[in-house]
């Protein structure tokens, strides 16, 4: 995979469905987040919510949600570690979930925002295998809806854009960083927007040495969501979502917990939000699929080795569009 900064990233397919046009009179509907593998290492990092990361770190709660995007994170060089504490000594895999439609032409970046309004998000990760053993030097990729509930990018699946000009014209909250030497990376987004049929949620891919070790999707505290979606600008505007945790196609009840971010309120009213991803340390050990979720592949090969977008592979993990009844593209 090409890693350049502000460059173009190579892409892996996504998976194609019937044109957005097909299902959605207005893109609210829409508008109405291998072997993978995440994480519990530790009681800290076991579940989601809101946390606080390390007890000694002051951070005092301002009482409201920022908006106006990552240009509103004016604390962000004051925001804590989320991992000061340690993970413990065990670090148990998860498994993997689908790639879904919406993956598209990714830039190596820290700030995948573009400039979007939203509350903003400071989101962190620590990638490790299963000794707990940090991982440098791997690229972590992520992608996940606008506020207003659309995916970017014009070779994105129009499913997923809607074929509306401001998110084909773009390529905002997508981005790939590579580990440090402590396995940590860093991304500035703003939280992500609901669609109909899925519950709030953030894609992502780790990968090493370029093969990919996990395909999978995080979720945030439903209390949290609805925290946001009822009383933030851009959220609230749109109504309430029509599926939870509880209720998602690919993420099940039961294991939600176990792909839940930790997130914390900072002083700026900024979110910090953080996970621990672990990845099996050698890619000939099993993988497992997300248990009672609607789970997929990982993708399949690159452009080129296809001959580009692949065929459909049942809906990628979407759930039918409101309204779609099989028909025929205007």
């Amino acid at each position: 995979m090409t890693k350049k900064t502000n460059t173009l990233v190579a892409r892996q397919p996504a998976d194609s469905l019937p044109s957005r046009r097909q299902a959605l009179g207005v893109i609210g509907a829409l508008g109405a987040f291998g072997a993978m593998v995440m994480l519990s290492c530790g009681e800290d990092d076991s579940g989601g919510g809101t946390t606080t990361p390390d007890s000694g770190t002051g951070v005092v709660d301002p009482g409201f949600w920022a908006t106006g995007g990552t240009a509103a994170m004016t604390a962000a060089s004051t925001y804590p570690d989320p991992f000061a504490a340690g993970l413990g000594t065990t670090c148990a895999l998860l498994c993997e979930a689908t790639l879904g439609p919406c993956y598209a032409e990714t830039l190596e970046r820290k700030d995948i925002s573009e400039g979007h309004d939203g509350l903003p998000v400071r989101l962190v990760f620590l990638v490790v295998d299963e000794t707990c053993k940090p991982i440098p030097g791997a690229s972590v990729d992520i992608w996940h809806a606008a506020p207003e509930g659309l995916y970017s990018g014009e070779d994105a699946s129009t499913f997923c854009t809607a074929d509306d000009p401001s998110a084909t014209s773009a390529r905002w909250f997508r981005g790939v960083q590579t580990t440090d030497a402590n396995g940590r990376v860093e991304f500035d987004t703003c939280f992500p927007g609901w669609y109909s049929s899925r519950t709030i949620h953030i894609h992502f891919t780790v990968r090493l040495n370029g093969e990919e070790y996990v395909t999978s999707q995080l979720v945030f505290d439903d209390a949290l969501n609805d925290d946001i979606i009822g009383t933030q600008p851009l959220y609230k505007e749109r109504g309430p979502r029509d599926t939870t945790n509880a209720t998602d196609n690919v993420v099940s009840a039961e294991s939600a917990p176990d792909y839940m971010l930790q997130t914390q309120r900072m002083s700026d009213g900024a979110m910090l939000a953080w996970k621990t991803l672990v990845i099996r340390s050698s890619l000939s050990n099993a993988a497992c699929q997300m248990p009672g979720g609607g789970g997929g592949g990982p993708g399949g090969p690159p452009p080129g080795g296809d001959g580009g977008v692949r065929p459909p592979r049942g809906d990628g993990g979407m759930g039918p569009p409101p309204g779609w009844d099989g028909g025929t593209a205007p």
